[in-house]
């Protein structure tokens, strides 16, 4: 016989049933169909059963098994299952109670998701106070609602959200299933309109053909789905609606709420009709452990221990490690914190902590220490993605004192107005934060770390930048130092290093493009001008971290101002001429433009073994307008392009390549400018070659329209 009963299919139900059977407890899973049953794995203490019952087969199952209590875990909107466990909860009643007889159970009743005191349905576990008992204890579990999101429109029914949306236009990706797909069905323009996401079965995707929706317009596939998936069909299908129900954390709710966010469209949300009680999972759980008498999971704890001795721990820190079975972390951390009671693992990849807590349940308080703050460059944001355990709650986050709380009070500086930035396992352009802000903190994590930053200010002709350098921060060999940058270009530190750069002669990075001509090196190489720049670059809607290759460089004027733009990602100046590379060169140092690289070469063979770029300003093709486009979209079907054009020639050729390569966007400018000259007494405006700004994309990423 089996002690529970849970009726399954959904993320709740899978994840209940296996919770009985870890904890030893006779439990028959009931899933509808086969496909169900491949998410449990049945054992000893598990029993799935992959059947559809009717009322009267749950009636006499369980009748015949006497169950001590049965789970409803079925999906929020599977109103005539829970109807129907109901109704044969109460038609078993037993001859005589189970073994552990809740009629001298003093409990209260259990509370209900929404609110105390909500009844969990006949004769629940709980709710005996000495009553007679009355059929099969019955507990509904519910899926917590999603909050909402402002970009939503909430309608009662499929129905009502068909009649919602023969009144809009656009694309609209269909997430409610396949059971319902026939009544969007009576969209006017449904077969061309409608892109549904279904369950990749045979008989559903074989409903959907016989519904005239195939192609394109048929997505068989199995969730859940993350955000990015989301976001990704969404753009995908160009899509302006998507429908969904209020299924919960589990359906993957939030995730399509924040990809129709992202993306712009409008959420249909066919809210909850069905009023329902119950209680949650994790308060189930609790019922259960109680019920059974076995013990709860355990206790997580991501710990932030400061600097890593003890004497930076804060006090509930302190408590939370005295308190700890078992301490997780870096061997440094470990070592610096733990107790002579305590076991201890030596790990820092967040999967490999997480499968050691999985695979040793005997620990009931658990600490996984992480250096500084746990909100400051900190791997808790990898451990809070990684498993749903911590990220549902389930986990205490204790913080620390982060690296440059501690640091700028040894070295009497505020930090309010300091640029934070971490180069440990991570490519950021400290040159140009520097050039550009007076107080610049960061954490290298390398030997050689200093010595390189160092190296790099005096070519850049910043050798004056005063350097505080910090190493082994609170511990017993902690150097505080500061010089300049010119006196530690071989200077060999820890890796376990911060440096503050102090750069009082620094230059505020101006808010628009709009560099003057004669601050260039110039040279016989070509240059665009700075009126063609400034606008060419505006076409391009660079952002810090874009990646830009700038074809036909020449002097260097549009890729310095790339790379200044653009000042935490990466610029490619691609150049053939052998004079323009040296100025090229002469302006990259100018300029600090140190995320700026320049590629010798003719394009389009010098861009095949650079990395995708989402952007690119082409100058120059030496007639390889159509290799330079294929290649680019090649890369990335979403790059953004940029084409300045003299002659009418090159703009023909521009224009059928443009054609050719089927951009959704595309743009004409011409420019024709004037500059004064002045003769004598008078100014006489003299004119510039006209110059033709064709802008192009394909827009399926409406991050960069």
């Amino acid at each position: 016989m089996y002690k529970v009963i849970v009726f399954a299919g959904t993320t709740e139900g899978y994840e209940i049933s296996r919770f009985l059977a870890a904890h030893q407890v006779k439990t028959c899973a009931c899933v509808a169909t086969e496909y169900g049953s491949r998410s449990l794995e049945e054992s000893e203490y598990l029993h799935v059963m992959a059947k559809r019952l009717t009322e009267e087969e749950m009636t006499d199952f369980f009748k015949k098994e006497k169950p001590e209590l049965v789970l409803d875990a079925t999906h929020p909107y599977a109103q005539e299952v829970t109807k129907n466990i109901k109704t044969a909860c109460e038609n078993a009643q037993y001859d005589h109670l189970p073994e552990n007889d809740p009629d001298v159970c003093d409990s209260k009743e259990p509370s209900s998701a929404g609110g105390s005191g909500a009844k969990t349905g006949t004769g629940a576990v709980l709710a005996c106070n000495g009553a007679r008992r009355i059929g099969v204890p019955y507990i509904r579990i519910l899926r917590a609602k999603s909050r909402h999101q402002n970009r939503a429109v909430y309608v009662e029914s499929a129905e009502a959200a068909v009649e919602y949306l023969k009144n809009t236009k656009g694309n609209i990706l269909l997430t409610t299933g396949s059971k319902e797909l026939v009544t969007f069905t009576e969209l006017p323009d449904y077969k061309e309109r409608l892109y549904a996401r279904v369950l990749s079965l045979t008989s559903v995707l074989e409903a959907c053909l016989d519904y005239g929706i195939e192609g394109k317009h048929l997505i068989g596939m199995q969730g859940p789905f993350s955000k990015e998936m989301n976001v990704a069909m969404l753009r995908q299908y160009d899509c302006a609606y998507l429908v969904t129900k209020d299924s919960g954390k589990a359906g993957g709710f939030q995730e399509k709420m924040e990809a129709a966010e992202e993306c712009k469209a409008t959420a249909v949300i066919i809210g909850r009709s069905l009023k329902e009680e119950g209680i949650s999972i994790g308060a189930c759980k609790k019922m259960l452990a109680k019920q059974f008498g076995f013990s709860l999971k355990q206790e997580i704890a991501i710990v932030g221990i400061g600097m890593g001795s003890r004497d930076t721990l804060t006090v509930a820190a302190g408590k939370t490690l005295e308190e700890a079975d078992l301490v997780i972390g870096a061997r440094r951390m470990v070592d610096a914190v733990k107790l002579p009671y305590q076991d201890t693992c030596y790990e820092y990849k967040s999967e490999a902590i997480l499968d050691y807590i999985e695979k040793h349940p005997e620990y009931e308080k658990i600490a996984i220490v992480l250096s500084g703050d746990v909100g400051f460059y900190s791997g808790a944001r990898k451990l809070l993605d990684a498993d749903a355990r911590i990220s549902d709650g389930n986990v205490k986050i204790i913080c620390g004192i982060s690296s440059v709380v501690y640091f700028m009070s040894k070295i009497g500086l505020s930090w309010d107005d300091a640029i934070l930035a971490s180069a440990h396992g991570r490519d950021r352009n400290l040159i140009s934060l520097i050039r550009h802000n007076p107080k610049v903190f960061s954490i290298l994590g390398t030997a050689e770390g200093v010595a390189k930053l160092a190296k790099k200010l005096t070519y850049y002709d910043m050798g004056d930048v005063l350097l505080y350098v910090g190493e082994n921060l609170s511990y017993r060999e902690e150097k505080i130092f500061a010089k300049r940058a010119a006196e530690l270009a071989d200077y060999a530190g820890d890796p376990l290093s911060v440096v503050c750069a102090y750069n009082p002669s620094a230059q505020p990075l101006a808010a628009t493009h709009g560099i003057r001509d004669s601050a260039f090196l110039r040279g016989k190489a070509p240059m665009t001008k700075e009126e063609i720049r400034t606008v060419s670059l505006a076409k391009l809607r660079l952002q810090e971290d874009s990646v830009c290759y700038d074809v036909g460089a020449g002097t260097g004027s549009v890729s310095i101002e790339m790379a200044i733009r653009a000042h935490q990602g990466k610029v490619y100046a691609i150049e053939k001429k052998a004079d323009a590379v040296q100025l090229l060169s002469a302006n990259k140092q100018k300029f600090a433009a140190d995320n700026l690289e320049i590629i010798e070469g003719t394009a389009p063979l010098a861009l095949e073994n650079l990395p995708v770029p989402t952007h690119a300003f082409i100058g120059g093709t030496s007639g390889n307008m159509n290799e330079i486009l294929q290649v680019l979209t090649e890369k990335n079907p979403n790059v953004r392009i940029v084409i300045n054009c003299i002659t009418l020639e090159t703009v023909t050729e521009t224009l059928k390549a443009i054609q050719k390569f089927g951009f959704t966007e595309s743009e004409i400018v011409q420019i024709g400018t004037s500059r004064a000259k002045v003769i004598g007494h008078y100014h006489m405006m003299m004119g510039e070659n006209p110059i033709y700004i064709i802008t192009c994309q394909n827009v399926a990423d409406r991050k960069l329209q």
